[in-house]
């Protein structure tokens, strides 16, 4: 939407020739982030990171042709971010409200080394009364690598808090066919594509190959995991900290899919997601802060 009307605030904000201010897909407004070594995009909606490519690199994510941009909808792709909780919960948004609300961008700053980094902060009146006491910011640096980070608070003085965190981080592929996943050999893991319960089970392969729909949580696991894309010849490097719990995703054309992701982009994705859920939960002590950060690299095969 050309000519739509972008804020003061934020256009104090903006950097000549590294940050700048857009009207995105659907009217959404979208920070366009340029360094010497790549670009990025992101959405105020959700604090949604949905670009990041290094020059004379295919994109490192995924978007689905089919996302909705639009209040109230997740963005399909990219870096949703799952907070205060992750899945499924009675009566409530799936992955909690943080992917479906409008962050506010609070700085911006050029590095000396050409690295950009925004910071993003959760609305204090986002959440219903029960999680008022829960600070969030989201901040997101940008080189020739994708580094992020979000940051939890517990400002009650007298209440603890359990909360889930997850970047479910959506990487491109050149085809699912000819990618394999490393780090997670050995490790047990639940499965969901058997069943909502999730079966448990044990990764005994050295490399993971997706054939099939999908649905990992591997919990206590906190060690970097790699993907090797040979049709792009790439791998991808996920390195994670304050991380317990690591999720793989493909939905395949067998899974019950949304209405805004064509079955036959299984074929172009992965999900490996950093955080911490289900019995990796955390519980936040009044007046603690939580960081989970995770580091994207990649490199030629």
């Amino acid at each position: 939407m050309e000519g739509s009307f972008i804020p003061n605030r934020q256009r104090e904000l903006e950097i000549p020739g590294r940050v700048t201010f857009a009207c995105g897909n659907g009217g959404l407004t979208k920070v366009n982030i340029t360094t010497g070594r790549s670009t990025a995009e992101i959405y105020l909606h959700g604090a949604h990171v949905t670009g990041f490519q290094k020059n004379g690199e295919p994109p490192m994510l995924f978007l689905s042709r089919l996302s909705r941009f639009a209040a109230g909808r997740a963005i399909r792709g990219g870096v949703p971010i799952c907070f205060p909780w992750f899945g499924q919960r009675a009566g409530e948004s799936a992955h909690g409200f943080a992917r479906i609300t409008e962050w506010e961008l609070a700085e911006t700053s050029a590095g000396p080394g050409g690295a950009v980094t925004v910071r993003l902060r959760l609305p204090k009146d986002a959440a219903k009364p029960e999680w008022s006491a829960l600070r969030a910011e989201f901040v997101v640096t940008i080189s020739d690598r994708l580094t992020m980070e979000l940051m939890a608070t517990n400002e009650s003085a007298d209440r603890r808090l359990e909360i889930e965190n997850c970047l479910h981080t959506f990487f491109r592929v050149g085809d699912i066919n000819r990618v394999s996943t490393t780090g997670l050999q050995g490790a047990p893991f639940d499965d969901f594509a058997a069943g909502a319960a999730g079966a448990r089970r044990v990764e005994n392969d050295p490399v993971l190959r997706i054939t099939k729909e999908t649905n990992r949580v591997y919990p206590d696991t906190s060690g970097t995991v790699e993907i090797r894309d040979e049709n792009l010849e790439r791998i991808i490097r996920v390195e994670k900290f304050n991380s317990q719990s690591t999720v793989v995703w493909n939905p395949w054309t067998t899974q019950k899919l949304p209405d805004d992701f064509d079955p036959a982009e299984h074929r172009q994705m992965v999900c490996v997601e950093s955080g911490n859920v289900k019995q990796n939960k955390i519980t936040l002590q009044p007046g603690a802060t939580t960081t989970l950060k995770v580091v994207l690299t990649s490199h030629a095969v």
